[in-house]
């Protein structure tokens, strides 16, 4: 049986650094002091001890950062940048991530709009810029609007998307998606009225925030933008972008980001967080 020995310590800073950029575990022996199958069975086990302990925090609504407290909040910094909506506490979108072409089922995982294989997921961001909620990884052939349905959130919204005084609080979408009291989005039927369009624009302004934090997710873990190392079956690609969004909102907590500037709305302390 195995003996091997390793701190919580020593094991993240493992995971940070095979995340951080394209690299073989043979590239880490010289920092780490330790041969490959160590390596990887850590970095492994360290990975799945946080998608274990931690994934509710963005797979399931999480309460302490989604109260009605917090979600006025949210919507109240989200109109003051110029939102027309005023219940508006978030920003729904789908990401696509390129993988590796598969040995079998390579139509399932065709994404035919960016012309790659492919594995999508589909976010909530928020103005303090964390990601409030994620669903994923599904097929990479699969529409924003079926992901939606599958996703389960519109009854979350329906069950816990309210003001401190009961009002109805809402995300804002790109038009892929289905009007509804607790998800909005831009007009996009018959000939727009100038109000139209501008709502639209102003809307538009702010979403732009939820690409952001797409990016800096891949941009704080490299190993996710070279699909080359991304092979199905051969790896769980789908839990390593889900505790790559986890260790962003941790980054997100102790630094901020972009979105969290541009709104003016700290992140929760790393310790609240992860309370």
């Amino acid at each position: 049986p195995q003996r091997t020995i390793c701190d919580g310590i020593e094991g993240l800073c493992m995971l940070l650094r095979r995340f951080s950029y394209p690299c073989r575990y043979s590239d880490m022996i010289s920092r780490f002091g330790r041969p490959v199958p160590e390596l990887c069975m850590i970095t492994n086990e360290v990975m799945d001890n946080i998608f274990n302990n931690h994934s509710h925090r963005v797979s399931q609504w999480n309460g302490d950062i989604l109260n009605p407290h917090l979600l006025q909040e949210y919507a109240d910094v989200i109109h003051a940048k110029g939102a027309p909506l005023e219940n508006c506490f978030g920003f729904i979108d789908g990401t696509v991530r390129p993988i590796a072409r598969p040995d079998q089922q390579q139509r399932i995982v065709y994404n035919g709009h960016k012309r790659v294989h492919s594995l999508k997921f589909q976010s909530v961001a928020l103005p303090n810029g964390l990601i409030g909620n994620m669903y994923g990884p599904v097929e990479g052939k699969k529409h924003d609007a079926s992901m939606l349905v599958d996703f389960n959130l519109l009854h979350e919204l329906e069950q816990n998307a309210f003001s401190p005084t009961g009002e109805p609080m809402c995300v804002f979408g790109d038009p892929a998606y289905p009007l509804r009291v607790h998800l909005q989005a831009p007009f996009r039927h018959g000939i727009l009225t100038p109000v139209m369009e501008g709502y639209n624009a102003e809307m538009s302004s702010v979403r732009v925030t939820v690409e952001w934090l797409f990016g800096d997710i891949i941009n704080d873990f490299k190993f996710l933008d070279f699909k080359k190392n991304l092979k199905i079956g051969m790896s769980s690609v789908g839990k390593m972008y889900v505790v790559c969004a986890i260790l962003n909102n941790a980054i997100t907590c102790l630094y901020g980001n972009s979105t969290s500037e541009f709104f003016g709305l700290n992140p929760p302390s790393l310790q609240d967080y992860f309370t």
